[in-house]
């Protein structure tokens, strides 16, 4: 069976999204946790013995190892044609896979003042107060709530049904909720979505259930 490499479920957001699409889809895998924190020295150790770049996620699926999230959604997708973790449509697909694309490379500001941490919860005073402060920030969430706004249904995922696109972007949810930044009620919307979907609800219980 494969195995995912994960780090701690509070925190890492690249493991979350490529866990994410392999609980959502069904598809077998065995999950090896490698802690990173101060219970762990050892962790970029541990990790260098399974991939040399020594990060997270790690996808090793026997014959050989995928170490990039957005890689082994795509490897996932290649495999299971049958179960369209992108959208069917070809022009949907583009766009799923643009966006994914995006948030892979882009929101720096986001994840430097809200790296993601299950476990705290900012007060809407606190969240306001480091809104106002960065405007690269506000210009991240702003995109990202563009993104959102595009999609057809405001009572559904991007495409529609649960695909990678969304996986890529519930991290984002977490940290929006976490750090109580101002967004809007569409976006509130799809983030209640995100928040609902079994995957992402179990993964959260478990990240709330670690011990820091």
């Amino acid at each position: 069976m494969q195995r995912l490499y994960i780090a701690n479920k509070n925190s890492s957001s690249w493991s979350m999204r490529a866990w994410l699409v392999l609980t959502a889809f069904n598809i077998d895998f065995e999950e090896v946790l490698v802690r990173f924190d101060a219970t762990n020295p050892s962790f970029k150790e541990q990790l260098s013995h399974i991939h040399a770049n020594a990060q997270v996620p790690v996808l090793d699926v026997g014959e050989f190892r995928i170490w990039d999230s957005l890689a082994i959604c795509e490897y996932l997708a290649e495999q299971h044609p049958d179960l369209a973790l992108w959208p069917r449509a070809k022009a949907l697909r583009a766009q799923a896979r643009s966006i994914s694309g995006e948030m892979h490379s882009s929101f720096m500001a986001l994840r430097e003042l809200c790296p993601m941490n299950l476990q705290m919860q900012y007060s809407t005073a606190e969240g306001q107060a480091l809104w106002e402060k960065h405007a690269a920030l506000r210009a991240d969430v702003a995109r990202i709530e563009h993104i959102w706004a595009k999609r057809a249904d405001a009572h559904a995922f991007l495409f529609g049904n649960f695909c990678i696109a969304d996986a890529f972007y519930a991290p984002v949810v977490m940290r929006l909720k976490s750090y109580a930044l101002p967004v809007s009620e569409q976006s509130q919307q799809y983030m209640q979505q995100i928040i609902k979907h079994p995957a992402v609800s179990a993964w959260i219980h478990s990240g709330l259930e670690e011990t820091v």
